[in-house]
């Protein structure tokens, strides 16, 4: 359980030069989401990528480091969305015409596994977010937004109140949801910004989306939160809880910390 929360949660990074094969994959049971998608080159090629140009012949050239194409998203959704691997080789034909010929380019892609079978719920704002699994399965969190989307929520329709319509989004949603509900059987939770903060204008209108997946029971019993830990008195560290839960609570601290750094 814990092996594949962390592989769920886990932003993936990979990159291929021209001339080479890019290649993602998730583990069982989950597909790929692109996230993001860069193909060009903006850093020199001693940086990363270097020419393949013989060196006389590289220097007569400029390279070109303001280059890039704006179909390497819509190219890494239809080669790899919704797979459980793909690979290809890079070149620029893949993407139509060269916005800088002669200069070496590189493809960057940014992506998440999903699970296959996952559920989405949403609460609007004020509103109590309910999740449950059946006997025997936990809860694993995938994605938590709590604030204000581009696209909005049909559940939670817009009320124009003479705020601006901009994307707002709390930071520590993912965060708290995980500290809340992972690895239980239900939870709830107040889509409120006492919960997480107000990340929009004031007045704006907000919503809870989360997604998430129902797994099986990890063998590991969940540490019982309504009572203190036991301390051993030689280390002062709680005792009772597994090094499986630990690792696992460490994964999720660190990601967390990272998504909510810039």
């Amino acid at each position: 359980f814990a092996g594949y929360i962390s592989q769920v949660l886990k932003n993936y990074t990979d990159h291929a030069c021209d001339g080479e094969y890019v290649s993602l994959r998730c583990p069982h049971r989950t597909t790929i989401s692109i996230q993001s998608s860069f193909y060009g080159r903006i850093v020199p090629s001693h940086q990363l990528c270097p020419s393949r140009y013989p060196h006389s012949y590289a220097t007569l050239i400029k390279e070109d480091v303001a280059c890039s194409v704006g179909t390497s998203l819509q190219k890494m959704l239809d080669e790899c969305q919704d797979r459980r691997s793909c690979q290809f080789l890079v070149n620029s034909r893949l993407f139509g015409i060269d916005p800088c010929p002669g200069t070496g380019k590189y493809l960057l892609v940014w992506y998440k596994c999903r699970p296959n079978e996952y559920k989405s719920k949403v609460a609007c704002e004020d509103d109590k977010l309910r999740l449950s699994c059946k006997k025997s399965m936990v809860i694993a969190i995938y994605s938590a937004v709590f604030g204000r989307t581009q696209g909005g929520s049909l559940e939670c329709p817009y009320q124009n109140l003479g705020m601006p319509m901009t994307e707002c989004q709390s930071a520590t949603a993912l965060q708290l949801m995980i500290k809340r509900c992972h690895g239980k059987r239900s939870c709830s939770i107040y889509a409120s910004t006492y919960e997480f903060g107000d990340p929009c204008y004031p007045g704006i209108q907000k919503h809870l989306n989360v997604i998430y997946t129902c797994d099986n029971t990890p063998l590991v019993l969940a540490v019982d939160e309504t009572q203190p830990p036991a301390l051993s008195s030689s280390s002062m560290e709680p005792v009772g809880v597994s090094t499986e839960m630990a690792l696992l609570s460490n994964i999720l601290a660190a990601y967390a910390f990272i998504t909510g750094t810039p």
